[in-house]
């Protein structure tokens, strides 16, 4: 007869054997469900990468100027009611005999001829063909001359024709040497060397990368998870980059800043997931359990991150800057897109995985890392800045900022300025083609200003054109004034064209001055318009300092809101703001010393300087480093809060989030650093401009900032740092509770 005893222990025996079949059954469940997962993913992103593979053609230069603005109604006047405007592509005709004779005149008539008969082409305005045969079109030693070329349609569809038009009419015809700039072919060839760029960039980032992970993760299983989120975000980008091409122009050098950016905040999320698992799992928990925490609070995280980037982006859509507008929208889709990747693909590899993510250390190998044993879930070193800066705060902290206010010294002489074809590098035919009519011709077509004169009539105002131009005349070296006829030249178009040939660089103040000038007189018949590329400078200078106010009060603002969500603390966003923007006057000034002075040009490959920055690179070089920034804080912020939460001693809860975050954001930080400093190798300088900038400003505020002036700030604060309103903090923790922020992050 059975025992009591003997049957309590039978039962406790099989309800332990049920609860061991229900949690095999369970992970079972679990395993198939992730393979089902990541099937799906494979053959979504196999989709994707057809879908992208597109992308390159339909890509399009320009939009670096404001849109709405004097010079650009001029352009759009000049191109609807004259058939005239700034050409998209220029011909540099060389003949070593003289252009004038006979034999060129033949093959320069021929070529022209020939471009008026080619698909795309619009008009052509030639040396040879032109009735007054413009002297602003021959050389000064008469032997080159050159034709301008309108295409049809928009920037891309220009580019397109460019590409096809341009290799068969360029090389030796005859007695004639032809080569091509001009923003259509400029456009070709960034399209050309960005993508060759893209190539070299991505040899370069990835090795470094995974050697980055391994060394902070000490395992290569552990390191492969956010290399390959980071694969599948770069793979979606360029899918993405198609669709918005649908939408909008989309500039030709989006593709290696947003593959890029995507690679890099995909491996920063991957990470931060990686790093929380097997926090989660060396606390002695299940596999189970620990990836859906670390989806829970970690995926959280990320998911508030990848907000701020996205929130610090779309401040560029109130500028008036086409290719800031479609940056803008590429980073926002890139950003979320990153988050994405990582928090519905990161779980089920985890599941998979399980314990085996420590698997495969080669610094096992050696025996000093041997020695040290598995990596610890804080940073040792971390933990001892934090303790000496705590000690300190005020010497600590204040040294920081002074030392990054000084390091910002130099953008205050920065100088702005428009992109043009001295981006590419100097090899390159476009490049070297508009340097030679800069040398080889008196008058450049870009220091020419256009006046129209919409509503002169060629009789009634003869007087008072003569007048004008005489006034013209005092301020300028040329001046030449001419009736536009109608597009087909049968009959005169209403309104009159003055180009004025200045002797200042366009993008000097002396040439901002002249357009002022100009403006300032009155024009005859009631009304003028100024364009030309001195005009279409200051119209953006002008159009940029106005809603510059907005933009930054919507990413202020907006971030704000986010880490109020987050942190339920009045002062901590404020303070976030206020250091986030100071992290980046270390690259901004770098960058004045190196791209716009010269300094340091030799070691960052040779580029042509310009003695200026192109006015939409320091913007977009903000959203992107301050978004950055913002998402290191949550990183920082989350962590503290959690320790805080659970002791109530601030002090110790810093410590505790600089040694929790130190290792990882620094990792996360030279991820980023490596991918975007990746494209310093590029040989647009635009390109090497953010690259070298972006690298910077992720280094310093993650050594710096998120290690020195943060803390320094936190410690200083007290509790101050989560006072918050009553009325406010009932009402965050509402809204935290329907969210499940309060679960910890």
């Amino acid at each position: 007869m059975t025992s009591p005893q003997d049957a309590r222990t039978a039962l406790a025996a099989a309800s332990a054997a049920a609860r061991a079949a229900r949690r095999a059954d369970v992970r079972t469940f679990a395993r198939l469900r992730a393979w089902l997962v990541l099937a799906l993913a494979g053959v979504l992103t196999a989709l994707l990468a057809v879908a992208g593979s597109g992308t390159a053609g339909r890509l399009a230069s320009g939009g670096y100027t404001a849109t709405g603005t004097e010079s650009a109604r001029a352009g759009d006047l000049l191109a609807d009611r004259f058939g005239a405007g700034n050409p998209d592509l220029v011909l540099l005709v060389r003949a070593p005999g003289g252009v004038d004779t006979a034999q060129a005149r033949a093959e320069g008539v021929r070529l022209t001829r020939e471009l008026l008969g080619s698909s795309g082409v619009a008009s052509v305005h030639s040396y040879w063909t032109d009735g007054a045969q413009d002297p602003a079109l021959r050389a000064k030693d008469g032997r080159a001359a050159l034709v301008a070329v309108d295409l049809a349609g928009a920037d891309r569809d220009a580019a397109r024709t460019a590409a096809a038009l341009v290799p068969p009419l360029t090389g030796d015809h005859g007695v004639l040497d032809v080569s091509a700039t001009g923003p259509a072919w400029v456009s070709v060839e960034a399209n050309h060397v960005s993508h060759r760029d893209l190539i070299r960039a991505e040899l370069v980032a990835a090795p470094i990368t995974l050697l980055i992970l391994v060394i902070a993760l000490r395992s290569l299983v552990a390191a492969l998870v956010p290399l390959v989120i980071g694969g599948v975000s770069v793979v979606g980008t360029f899918a993405l980059l198609r669709l918005l091409t649908c939408l909008m122009p989309v500039s030709v050098f989006a593709t290696n800043l947003t593959s890029a950016l995507g690679f890099g905040l995909a491996v920063d999320y991957g990470l931060f997931l990686v790093t929380r698992y097997r926090e989660e799992l060396a606390r002695g928990g299940f596999v189970g359990p620990a990836v859906r925490r670390t989806a829970r609070r970690a995926g959280r995280t990320v998911a508030v991150s990848a907000c701020a980037v996205a929130l610090s982006m779309s401040a560029l859509l109130v500028l008036p800057l086409p290719f800031l507008r479609s940056m803008a929208c590429a980073g926002i889709a890139v950003a979320l897109l990153a988050a994405a990747a990582a928090t519905l693909l990161v779980p089920p590899v985890l599941t998979l995985l399980g314990d085996r993510i420590d698997r495969w250390d080669p610094l096992s190998l050696l025996p000093r890392w041997r020695a040290a044993g598995p990596p610890r879930a804080d940073s040792p070193a971390w933990r001892t800045v934090a303790r000496v800066v705590m000690r300190r705060p005020l010497y600590y902290g204040g040294g920081c900022a002074l030392a990054l206010v000084m390091f910002a010294t130099p953008f205050a002489h920065a100088h702005f300025g428009l992109c043009d074809e001295r981006v590419l590098p100097a090899r390159t035919e476009a490049h070297r083609t508009a340097q030679a009519i800069r040398d080889e011709f008196a008058t450049s077509t870009e220091r020419i200003l256009t006046v129209v004169l919409p509503d002169a009539d060629p009789v009634r105002d003869a007087a008072a054109l003569r007048s004008y131009r005489q006034g013209v005349e005092g301020l300028t070296s040329v001046g030449r004034t001419a009736w536009m006829r109608s597009p087909a030249g049968s009959s005169f178009a209403r309104g009159a064209v003055l180009s004025v040939a200045g002797s200042e660089d366009p993008q000097s103040e002396a040439g901002q001055q002249l357009v002022h000038r100009l403006r300032s007189l009155p024009g005859p018949g009631g009304s003028q318009l100024v364009t030309g590329r001195a005009a279409a400078l200051a119209d953006t200078r002008e159009a940029v300092r106005e809603r510059l106010p907005l933009a930054a009060f919507i990413a202020a603002a907006t971030t704000w809101a986010l880490l109020l969500l987050l942190t339920g603390s009045v002062l901590l966003p404020v303070k976030a703001l206020v250091v986030g923007a100071l992290s980046l006057g270390a690259s901004f000034g770098a960058m004045v010393c190196v791209f716009q002075d010269g300094h340091l040009r030799e070691a960052l490959g040779a580029f042509t300087v310009t003695g200026t920055l192109e006015m939409s690179m320091p913007l977009l070089m903000f959203a992107i480093a301050f978004g950055l920034a913002i998402d290191y804080e949550i990183f920082l912020l989350s962590r503290v809060k959690e320790h805080y939460a659970l002791t109530g001693d601030n002090r110790r809860a810093v410590v505790e989030g600089v040694a929790r975050t130190g290792r990882l954001v620094t990792t996360g930080a030279l991820a980023v650093a490596v991918v975007t400093g990746a494209l310093v190798t590029s040989g647009v300088s635009m390109l090497k401009l953010l690259g070298a900038g972006l690298a910077t400003a992720v280094l310093v505020d993650a050594v710096l900032v998120r290690g020195v002036l943060v803390p320094a700030c936190l410690v200083l604060a007290g509790r101050l740092n989560w006072w918050a309103p009553q009325w406010l903090a009932r009402g965050h923790a509402r809204i935290s509770r329907r969210l499940g922020l309060d679960e910890g992050h």
